[in-house]
């Protein structure tokens, strides 16, 4: 004999197995794993994906470097004019090696 109120406590454990499973869904929808999966069976798209993520980030690291270095040197040619006794011989001949190789 079933005492009353075990039939309400299966059915509201059930409901929430369900909402969690539901949830549980969601979110691997949105890690996209089905996608992740696919590409890796696809070696030439893997390949071309990750071919121009390193051409993408090689690109970037040559720009921010140029453009660092640049600021370096203009932050130097400034210092130079400030006339700092050791200090500016020191960066003047810095920035004449530098002029001198580019």
């Amino acid at each position: 004999m079933v005492k009353p109120g075990v039939g309400e406590a299966v059915k509201s454990s059930l409901e929430r197995l369900q909402e969690k499973t539901e949830e549980l869904i969601r979110r691997i929808e949105n890690l996209r794993l089905a996608e992740y999966v696919e590409m890796m069976h696809d070696p030439k798209r893997l390949w071309r994906i990750n071919f121009l993520a390193g051409l993408a980030r090689g690109l970037g690291t040559a720009v921010g470097f140029t453009l660092l270095g640049a600021l370096v040197l203009y932050i130097l040619q400034r210092l130079v004019l400030l006339n700092l006794p050791l200090i500016g011989d020191f960066i003047a001949e810095i920035v004449r090696l530098v002029m001198e190789r580019y």
